[in-house]
């Protein structure tokens, strides 16, 4: 592997310009091309095999008229005024609504029910004659313009209903720019000089923009989900920037041991550009697992954030070496005052005077206490993960700026709650079970459950075979008593009966990934075993992996859970009510956040067994590890963090749940696991860490990303402040066989 890319980067940083040429004209093809050709995002919220899914393709082949997506149009007035007395006006919106493509009907808003009992609030249903999914943003755009002129009327008048809560754009809060300003002060304050800074950061934005551009592309062949390129930026921009920091930090060690420029480049990429090949295919093979859920809007996440990553994985390895020949001298002048030149001279000279040498060696000395200490902290933080209570995200759970929230909060307020959880009773009269002449009585048996609040008219389609029931509850959607009464409707029902409608399909999709995350979880963790063991050739290292990184994800999943679902500091978070988590997020968390716990996994351990095959002492070599590293991986980890936690900023509460999760296990990877439970379990282990039985010794290909260079060393304090390895003996040359 380390061949592989010592090949790709000498050939990239021998001709730069054509390189740099390459990339821009996939720039200039990919991102005009996602204008012109890209499709829209939509979210595929079928469980298949589900019974939500076999009522939609039954109206969908027999009924069609009641299969399309459905939209409310709300007008509302202030207290003491009722609606009626702007009835002109509200009539003229709901024509022009009429006139809208793919508007098949448009209900009366005077009519009995549609007014609330205090006349201050009226709706119109708006029926398409497509799919939910299918409704396009600029149908929406155009309700929206319909209703416009009723607002300067003195009414409020606001657009909700599956069709418009689905297809909603996710909003954006700008903060991801003051994400990256912050990732660039930490990389001037790692390297002490802006040239070396601003490239890891270019890199990142490279690898975003041709990533998403392949989203958009993606999204015409196939199905993508609202949240891929939200998810896949984040990211991107997390690896994107660590990838390249780890490549210019070993470059610039290189070079401050003597090394030439293009023999430092070219020994960088063959070990920490291996490591990071590694790496990122790690994050890759973790997010397509994704597709092993069997739910379309998740592969489309795993495959697009993929994608995103891949990108950033090529520009580190082509891209960056081209930018760094052109460069030359200066990435590695840095200009510091002498007193700090003079200190990390002395460190670089020593490695017993780094402050991470020195506390790997504290931890090794009594690892005991602090396997126990640092393995309880996690622990503890996750402990509310055991309460965690998964839901998908209703419109309600919305930020108030976006007006399917206000107007789901108006018909919770004119018609009760249970008016935006609509569910469908439908029947195949084909089928053995209810017939036309007992629908009456079904009817009443639905309507007699204590959780339905009403169950509308029975609806014939042309050919009288089929037939569906609205029923609304009297709960939210997504609230856990509307879930309840799901389960007793469906138990009374008969065979040739399904319910289905929005608020059933995302019940039908929260079982389906409670079900399948302990298989998905299991595949991951054997996979992630496997390849540790292939590269390290151990079988403690990737057993101690695979529990450190539960911990640290178990610790995320109960700080989300306590913010999110208790309502612990949320005001810090600007929530101001508490909520289910979002049943994708286990998953996606999952998959996400073990791939980038893997990212520092390799990069300390490649180093750490540099160490000892250089020395054969397991203690001296993890220290050595952490001292060569622990600056750099620090770095990296802060700017993800940040890079994270400005996604907390933006008003979709599903984007603020990942931004704090994945910013809270990153920070407790690279403190609690890394800084305390590595070096104390690797301390118990001893030489047991690197032991692997001969028979799979034999039998397993060799693939490594630890190569230690003829003169590699650290960076002196012309440079970065990393102590210099002990001199090495040569490592055995990385191969596949």
């Amino acid at each position: 592997m380390n061949r592989l890319t010592r090949r790709i980067g000498d050939a990239s940083a021998r001709r730069p310009w054509v390189t740099i040429a390459v990339w821009v004209a996939a720039l200039a093809l990919v991102l005009p091309l996602a204008g012109l050709v890209g499709g829209s995002f939509v979210d595929d919220l079928v469980a298949p095999g589900s019974q939500s899914e076999k009522a939609m393709e039954l109206l969908e082949d027999r009924f069609p008229e009641a299969s399309g997506g459905s939209a409310v149009a709300v007008f509302a007035v202030p207290e003491g005024e009722r609606i009626d007395r702007h009835r002109p006006a509200v009539e003229a919106a709901v024509d022009r609504i009429a006139e809208v493509e793919h508007v098949a009907t448009v209900s009366d808003p005077f009519t009995v029910g549609s007014v609330s009992p205090d006349g201050r609030i009226s709706y119109v249903q708006v029926a398409f004659d497509v799919a939910p999914m299918e409704v396009k943003p600029e149908k929406i755009d155009a309700l929206n313009d319909a209703i416009e002129s009723v607002r300067g009327d003195g009414v409020v008048a606001e657009l909700g209903g599956d069709a418009v809560f689905i297809n909603a754009e996710t909003p954006t809060s700008g903060a991801e720019a003051a994400g990256l300003l912050s990732a660039l002060v930490i990389l001037v304050v790692a390297f002490g000089t802006i040239v070396a800074a601003l490239v890891p950061i270019a890199l990142a934005l490279v690898a975003v923009g041709a990533g998403l551009g392949s989203i958009v592309l993606l999204a015409h062949a196939t199905d993508v989900s609202t949240a891929a390129p939200t998810i896949g930026a984040m990211i991107g921009l997390g690896v994107g920037i660590d990838y390249a920091l780890f490549i210019v930090a070993r470059c610039r060690e290189n070079r401050s041991a003597g090394q030439d420029n293009s023999t430092a480049l070219s020994n960088a990429m063959s070990s920490s550009g291996a490591a990071v090949l590694f790496a990122g295919g790690t994050v890759v093979v973790a997010m397509s697992a994704l597709a092993l859920t069997g739910l379309g809007f998740l592969t489309s996440i795993g495959l697009s954030t993929s994608l995103v990553v891949l990108f950033a994985v090529a520009t580190a390895l082509t891209l960056l070496p081209a930018l760094l020949s052109l460069l030359g001298d200066r990435i590695h002048k840095a200009r510091r005052h002498r007193w700090l030149r003079m200190r990390r001279a002395k460190k670089s000279e020593n490695p017993e005077q780094t402050a991470w040498w020195r506390f790997a060696h504290r931890v090794s000395g009594r690892p005991w206490p602090y396997l126990l200490a640092g393995s309880a902290v996690l622990v503890t933080l996750a402990i509310p993960a055991l309460r965690m209570e998964t839901g998908f995200p209703d419109a309600g759970n919305d930020a108030t700026s976006t007006t399917h929230r206000r107007a789901y909060d108006l018909l919770a307020e004119g018609f009760g709650p249970g008016f935006n959880a609509p569910l469908l009773v439908v029947a195949d009269l084909r089928g053995p079970g209810v017939d036309a002449a007992g629908i009456p009585e079904l009817a009443r048996r639905v309507a007699d459950d204590p959780g339905i609040a009403s169950i509308g008219e029975p609806r014939f389609s042309t050919a009288g075979d089929t037939v569906v029931l609205p029923v609304l509850p009297t709960t939210a959607p997504a609230d856990a008593a509307t879930s309840d009464t799901l389960e007793r409707i469906r138990g009374i029902i008969p065979d040739n009966v399904a319910v289905s409608g929005l608020t059933a399909m995302t019940d039908d999709l929260t079982r389906q990934l409670t079900d399948t995350l302990p298989v998905f979880i299991a595949a991951i963790l054997v996979v992630s075993f496997l390849l540790l063991m292939l590269v390290f050739r151990s079988v403690a290292v990737p057993l101690k992996a695979a529990v450190m990184n539960l911990l640290s994800i178990g610790g995320a999943y109960g700080v989300v859970v306590a913010v999110f679902q208790w309502g612990w500091l949320g005001g810090l978070f600007n929530l101001h009510e508490t909520m289910l988590i979002a049943s994708p997020l286990p998953t996606i968390f999952f998959a996400v956040l073990f791939g980038l716990s893997m990212d520092y996994e390799v990069f300390l351990l490649s180093r750490v067994r540099e160490e000892y095959d250089a020395t054969g002492d397991p203690t001296e070599s993890v220290a050595r590890g952490m001292a060569v590293t622990g600056r750099v991986i620090t770095s990296a980890a802060l700017i993800m963090t940040v890079v994270f936690l400005s996604f907390v900023a933006n008003p979709s509460p599903l984007v603020k749940m990942m931004g704090l999760g994945l910013a809270t296990a990153i920070v407790l990877d690279a403190t609690i696991v890394r800084m305390v439970l590595v070096p104390a379990s690797m301390a118990l282990l001893g030489r047991a860490a690197w032991w692997l039985p001969r028979p799979l010794d034999r039998r397993l290909p060799r693939i490594a990303v630890e190569t230690v260079e003829s003169g590699d060393a650290v960076e002196s304090n012309e440079s970065d402040d990393l102590p210099p390895p002990p001199e090495p003996t040569p490592a055995p040359t990385v191969r596949i066989s």
